[in-house]
């Protein structure tokens, strides 16, 4: 098996991961110490799924004006607060969301649809159990209270089917956000610029790095937490992308 030797290595730095790949070639391989972890941005992708399918009966609209002033900044990825123009399409503002993980751009998608709704939604119509949001991005206070965003393993998994049964137009426009992701850092970090296709959404804090993605042929992704060795880890990263993302000749 030829990632054997990469798990080995992932046991080897003792933090807690979730590895999945997956191609039409092969059954899938997963493989894990752990099954929840905290969302670290791709709980992003649940919300993106939640807002399609509540545009589904007429409750929001992407073409809908978001007043960028409706939340005040929060920091971390993303730059949407500085713009000079303070109102853009919703469609925009989930563009900035995927691509840059804009976390100002995130708190205003939450505030939009509610965060008790979303969370409803992503446990009913998206049937995940698990994945829970309870707060805002970088609700520091929230946090201290015992409040956190948590992802799935097993529901990653479900991503995929998620978006594959998505209607046409839908699915080619979450393909368009999830391309446009500006973060190379992880699993593409070793793979030459521009030679993969890579369909992903990555989160990064302290101690915890993800990559979730798709090409047009496998479904791959890493989650990691407790990470106390993050050049290492990104090196592992590395490695795990070249032995799923480029194909073998």
């Amino acid at each position: 098996m030829k990632f054997a030797n990469l798990v080995t290595k992932l046991n080897g730095l003792q933090f807690e991961y979730a590895f999945y790949y997956s191609t039409m070639r092969a059954e899938p391989i997963f493989r894990a110490n752990q099954t929840l972890f905290r969302s670290a941005s791709i709980i992003k992708i649940p919300i993106l799924l939640a807002w399609i399918e509540l545009e589904k009966s007429g409750e929001v609209s992407r073409l809908n004006l978001c007043d960028l002033d409706g939340e005040s900044p929060v920091g971390g990825a993303g730059f949407a607060e500085q713009f000079t123009t303070r109102k853009i399409a919703f469609a925009d503002v989930l563009l900035m969301m995927i691509a840059t993980s804009d976390n100002l751009c995130t708190n205003l998608i939450i505030k939009e649809i509610g965060l008790e709704r979303l969370q409803r939604v992503m446990t009913t119509s998206l049937g995940l159990k698990h994945t829970r949001l309870e707060r805002k991005l970088m609700d520091y206070a929230a946090r201290e209270r015992g409040l956190d965003n948590y992802i799935d393993a097993g529901e990653c998994i479900r991503f995929y089917d998620l978006i594959s049964h998505l209607e046409p137009d839908d699915r080619i426009w979450v393909r368009s956000l999830l391309l446009a992701n500006t973060d190379g850092a992880l699993l593409i970090r070793s793979i030459p610029r521009d030679t993969v296709n890579f369909f992903h959404k990555t989160g990064s804090v302290e101690g915890v790095l993800h990559d979730w993605g798709f090409t047009d042929d496998c479904q791959v992704f890493l989650l990691t937490q407790k990470v106390t060795d993050e050049p290492a880890a990104f090196e592992l990263f590395g490695e795990f992308g070249k032995a799923c993302l480029v194909p073998e000749v």
